[in-house]
C-alpha cells in the first residue's frame, strides 16, 4: 500500500528524459550572444514586454513543460494504479538526482512544496531554545521567515534581534555585522541567513558567517530559495546543517517544488512534524508533513535538471552576472540612481535593485516600476523591507538578451 512517508522519502524520474550533450555540458562565454540565443529559443516569454521580473518563479523551458504535461496526463490517467505500483521508484530516482546536484546524500533531503514550507519546518521545529535565549535575523531576510523568527518570542520565550545589513555592503562589512551581533548576544542560539536576498540580490558569505557561529555554539538556518541554480555552488560549499531551497525559481521546474536539507548529525535538533507518527522512522522526511502533493511537479524535476545541465553551472551563473552587470555598469554613470548591490562578483548574481536618490517610499517605487512598464515596456517590481527604503528589483533570466539589457539601460537614462 502507498504510504505518504514513503512518498516524502522519494523523488521523481522524468518521463521525458532530455538528451545529454555529447562531450558534456556546454561552457559558453557570458557574452556569446549567438549561443545564449539558442538557449532563449527554448522558452516561451511575453512578446509585448521585456520581462525583467523573473524572481517570483521561473519559466519552464519547452522541453521541461512537455515533460510536465506528459506527467500530468499520466498521473491523472493512472492515479492509484501508478501510485501504488511504480511511482515510489520514480520518486526515489528524482530525489537521488536532486541530491547529486546538491552534493549531499539522498537521505539528507526531503521534497516540500516550496522553500517557505521547508524553512518554516526548520525554524519552528528547532528545539534547542530556552527562555531568555536570543535569535537573530536581518532586514533583507524574506518576510515569512522574519515572521517565523518573531513568532519564537511567544512560542519559546526568546529574545528576537533584527540587524540591518550594510548598504552598500562589502564582504568584510557583512562578516563584521554578524560577528558584532554574535559578540553582543552571549545567549544567541540561532541565526537565519539568506544566501541571496530577494529584496536587493545581495549575496552574503554564508560559509564564513556559519563557521563563526559554529565556534560559538550557534546554529544557522540558511534560506537558499533564490541562490540555488542562480549561483554556482553545491551545499557542501555552504557547510551548513539546515537549508531550505526552491526548485521552481532558477531551476525552472514546475510550481510547487521545494527542498528541505538537514545533515544527519543535526537531525535531532529539529522536532518531528506533529502530524508524523511518533514511533515512525527518524528521518529528514519526518520533519515535514505535507499531505497529498502535486506529484506530477516532482516527477518533472529530473527533466528540469537535465535541461539546466546542458550548460555548465558556472557558465550559467556567469551569464546571469553578465546580464546584471550590463545594465548596472551603465546605470552607475547616471546621476541620481543608487545601485544597492555591490559589483563584487561574490556578492551578487542576476538580481540587483536600484533606487532613485531620495525616493524611498513603497508608493513611489511602485510608481517607478509602473512607469518603466507603461513608457518603456520593461517589467520590473518594487520591493520593500530594506532598512534604507523601498527599491525596484531587476531580475534577468537565461532567456534575456543583451539587447534587452541595453533597452532597460536607456529607460533608466530617461528616469535619471
Amino acid at each position: 500500500m502507498i504510504d505518504r512517508r514513503a512518498l516524502l522519502a522519494g523523488g521523481m524520474a522524468a518521463t521525458l528524459p532530455l538528451p545529454v550533450r555529447a562531450g558534456g555540458p556546454a561552457r559558453p562565454a557570458p557574452d556569446d550572444e549567438a549561443f545564449w540565443a539558442t538557449v532563449a529559443a527554448d522558452y516561451d516569454v511575453p512578446r509585448d514586454v521585456i520581462q525583467l521580473e523573473n524572481g517570483n518563479w521561473g519559466a519552464m523551458p519547452r522541453p521541461v513543460r512537455a515533460a510536465y504535461e506528459q506527467t500530468v496526463a499520466r498521473v491523472n490517467r493512472d492515479t492509484s494504479y501508478y501510485a501504488r505500483r511504480g511511482m515510489l521508484a520514480d520518486l526515489a530516482a528524482a530525489r537521488a538526482a536532486v541530491a547529486a546536484e546538491l552534493g549531499v546524500p539522498a537521505d539528507e533531503i526531503a521534497f516540500t512544496r516550496n522553500a517557505t514550507e521547508a524553512l518554516k519546518a526548520l525554524i519552528l521545529g528547532y528545539n534547542r531554545l530556552s527562555p531568555g535565549d536570543a535569535i537573530l535575523y536581518a532586514d533583507l531576510d524574506y518576510d515569512s521567515m522574519q515572521a517565523c523568527m518573531e513568532s519564537l518570542a511567544k512560542r519559546r520565550g526568546v529574545r528576537v534581534r533584527r540587524i540591518v545589513l550594510p548598504e552598500p555592503a562589502t564582504r568584510a562589512s557583512l562578516i563584521d555585522a554578524y560577528a558584532q551581533a554574535m559578540a553582543d548576544e552571549p545567549r544567541l542560539k540561532l541565526i537565519l541567513l539568506t544566501h541571496l536576498s530577494h529584496r536587493t540580490g545581495l549575496v552574503i558569505p554564508v560559509r564564513e558567517i556559519a563557521a563563526m557561529a559554529r565556534m560559538r555554539g550557534i546554529d544557522v538556518i540558511v534560506d537558499a530559495a533564490h541562490s540555488w541554480q542562480q549561483l554556482d555552488f553545491a551545499l557542501p560549499d555552504l557547510d551548513c546543517d539546515f537549508v531550505g531551497l526552491n526548485g521552481h525559481k532558477w531551476l525552472g521546474a514546475p510550481l510547487g517544488i521545494g527542498i528541505l536539507h538537514i545533515r544527519k548529525g543535526a537531525l535531532a535538533r529539529i522536532d518531528r512534524d506533529p502530524a508524523e507518527d511518533a514511533d515512525g522512522l527518524d528521518t529528514v522526511m519526518a520533519r515535514i508533513h505535507t499531505g497529498t502533493l502535486d506529484y506530477a511537479s516532482w516527477l518533472t524535476v529530473p527533466a528540469a535538471l537535465a535541461f539546466q545541465n546542458r550548460v555548465d553551472r558556472a557558465a550559467r551563473a556567469a551569464r546571469l552576472r553578465a546580464l546584471r552587470d550590463g545594465w548596472v555598469r551603465q546605470a552607475r554613470a547616471l546621476p541620481g540612481i543608487e545601485i544597492l548591490t555591490p559589483d563584487d562578483p561574490m556578492l551578487h548574481g542576476a538580481i540587483t535593485s536600484f533606487r532613485l536618490q531620495g525616493i524611498s517610499s513603497p508608493q513611489a517605487n511602485a510608481a517607478i516600476a509602473q512607469r518603466l512598464l507603461e513608457r518603456q515596456r520593461v517589467f520590473t517590481v518594487h520591493r520593500v523591507g530594506a532598512a534604507k527604503g523601498a527599491c525596484v528589483r531587476v531580475t534577468p533570466s537565461l532567456f534575456t538578451s543583451m539587447n534587452d539589457i541595453d533597452h532597460f539601460a536607456k529607460a533608466l537614462r530617461e528616469l535619471s
